[in-house]
C-alpha cells in the first residue's frame, strides 16, 4: 500500500515509535483490497463528417442507443477509413478501480462480465490490456456476445455525438459476487447505472447482494451517481436508495442539483448528508468539495483561513477526519473545499473520468486507513472509528491533484503513479 501523500519519515507507516509494533522491523504486512461492480465498456473516439452520422442513423449532438449489429457496422467503417483517434477501456467503475490500483499499488477486485472468447484486437482485448495488473479480473463472469461500447463521434464543427451499445455488460449474475471478498474489503463501489438495468439483466440484483454483504460487515458502500439525466428522472428513488444502502456518495454539481434541488454545491452537500455519511462533489472550474461528519470530541480546527459560502465558516473544522454519523456521540457536520489545482490545466485534453479520478483518490485514502488499522491497530490514528486515513482538507487536496492528472491526458485511466502531492499544514499532526 502506498500511503496517500508525501511522507518524510523513514518508517513505512506514518506513526510514532511508541506504537506497539516498531515499523522498522521486517514484519509481513496484512493487505487489503476494494471491490467494484462494473459495466465493462470500451470508449472509442473518432473524428467523422456529418455524412457518417446520417448513414448510421445517429443524431448529431445527442446520445443514441444502438444494437450489436449497428455497433459492428459503425466500428467497421471507422476502422476501414482510419477515423479512430483513441480507444480506451472505460466505464465509471472500471476507470475508478484502475486508478485506485495505480495510486495505491493495492488490489482492486472487479465483478463484471467478459466475453467468453477473446480475440487479439477485439473490444475485450483492449479492455483487459488497458487495465492495471493490480485489478483482479479473476472473478469476471464469462458471457456470450460483446461487452459495451461507447462511440464518441466528433464532427468538424467540434460537436460530439454518442452511440452506445451495451452488449452483454449488464448480464452479471448475483452468483458472480464473492461474499468473502466483499466482507473483507476496504470499500464496495458501484455506479447508479447498475440499478436501472433492463428486464432480463441481473446486474442490479448482483449489486444488491454485494451491498447487503457489505452492510452486514460494516464495509463502506460507495455510490457514484454517473449522470444527472438518470437522477432527475426519479430523485426521490435515489434519496431513499442512498439512505438505505450508501455510506459514501460521489457526484458532480449537476448530479448534486438533480438529487437535492440545490444549485450551490455546498448546499447540495449539506442536503446529501441527510442520506449518507460522506460526500465528494466535483464542481468543474469551481473545484471540489468534501462533506461529512465528525464527533465533536475529535474535531480539528483548520489552520487555513476560515471561509464563508452558502454555509458561513463552512471549513472551520476541515482538519478533522470523516466518521460515520452512527459512530459519533455528538455528530458535527464538516465541510472542505479546494479550487482547481494550479487554476486548472493550460489545455484540457479529456473531461471524461476526472470525477472517477477524484473518487479513486478518496478510495485510496479509505483503504489506507483500513490497511493501517490491520497492521498497527493500537496506533493513535485508531482511537476512534474514522472512514479515512486523512482529513477532509487533505482528501480535497489529493482528489484535486488526481483529477488534474486525468484532465491533461486523453485517457480517463492514469498511466503512471501520481507525482507526490504537496505537504499540508495538518500533515505533521496526523503523522504522529
Amino acid at each position: 500500500m502506498k500511503f496517500p501523500g508525501q511522507r518524510k519519515h523513514k518508517h513505512y507507516f506514518p506513526v510514532d515509535s511508541q506504537d506497539p509494533r516498531p515499523l522498522d522491523q521486517q514484519i509481513q504486512p496484512q493487505h487489503t483490497h476494494i471491490c467494484g461492480i462494473a459495466q465493462t465498456l470500451v470508449d472509442i473516439e473518432a473524428r467523422v463528417d456529418d455524412g457518417l452520422i446520417q448513414r448510421h442513423g445517429l443524431v448529431k449532438g445527442n446520445s443514441v442507443l444502438i444494437d450489436d449489429d449497428a455497433a459492428h457496422a459503425l466500428y467497421r467503417e471507422l476502422k476501414t477509413q482510419g477515423l479512430i483517434v483513441e480507444e480506451h477501456a472505460g466505464g465509471t467503475i472500471g476507470n475508478t478501480l484502475h486508478n485506485f490500483a495505480t495510486l495505491s499499488n493495492e488490489r482492486a477486485v472487479l465483478f463484471a462480465v467478459m466475453e467468453r472468447q477473446i480475440e487479439i484486437g477485439s473490444y475485450a482485448y483492449k479492455y483487459l490490456s488497458h487495465t492495471s495488473s493490480k485489478v483482479d479480473v479473476g472473478y469476471l463472469q464469462p458471457v456470450e456476445g460483446p461487452i459495451g461500447r461507447c462511440f464518441t463521434l466528433i464532427t468538424p464543427c467540434g460537436e460530439r455525438s454518442f452511440a452506445i451499445s451495451k452488449g452483454a455488460m449488464d448480464k452479471l449474475e448475483p452468483s458472480a459476487i464473492r461474499p468473502e471478498l466483499v466482507r473483507e474489503a476496504g470499500a464496495l463501489v458501484f455506479a447508479s447505472y447498475l440499478m436501472r438495468s433492463a428486464e432480463g439483466d441481473n446486474i442490479d440484483q448482483a449489486a444488491l447482494k454485494a451491498m447487503a454483504e457489505a452492510k452486514a460487515h460494516k464495509v463502506p458502500v460507495v455510490l457514484t451517481l454517473g449522470t444527472r439525466f438518470l437522477i432527475e428522472q426519479d430523485p426521490q428513488f435515489w434519496r431513499d436508495f442512498i439512505a438505505e444502502h450508501v455510506t459514501v456518495l460521489a457526484m458532480n454539481e449537476e448530479e448534486a442539483e438533480a438529487l437535492t434541488g440545490y444549485r450551490d454545491p455546498l448546499k447540495a452537500c449539506e442536503a446529501a448528508l441527510q442520506w449518507c455519511d460522506l460526500v465528494l462533489c466535483t464542481a468543474g472550474p469551481e473545484g471540489l468539495y468534501t462533506a461529512g461528519y465528525c464527533d465533536k470530541a475529535h474535531l480539528r480546527a483548520t489552520e487555513h483561513p476560515v471561509r464563508d459560502g452558502a454555509i458561513p465558516g463552512f471549513n472551520r473544522d476541515e482538519f478533522s477526519r470523516p466518521m460515520r454519523k452512527a459512530d459519533c456521540a455528538t455528530p458535527v457536520k464538516v465541510y472542505s473545499h479546494i479550487a482547481p489545482y494550479l487554476g486548472g490545466p493550460m489545455q484540457i485534453l479529456n473531461t471524461n473520468g476526472a470525477g472517477d479520478g477524484a473518487l479513486a483518490a478518496l478510495l485510496h485514502d479509505m483503504a489506507a486507513n483500513r490497511y493501517h488499522k490491520l497492521n498497527v491497530p493500537q496506533s493513535d490514528k485508531h482511537q476512534f472509528e474514522a472512514l479515512s486515513y486523512s482529513s477532509f482538507a487533505q482528501i480535497c487536496k489529493y482528489a484535486n491533484r488526481v483529477s488534474y492528472e486525468v484532465l491533461i491526458q486523453h485517457s480517463p485511466r492514469l498511466s503512471r503513479a501520481l507525482p507526490e502531492r504537496e505537504d499540508s499544514l495538518e500533515e505533521s499532526y496526523w503523522e504522529r
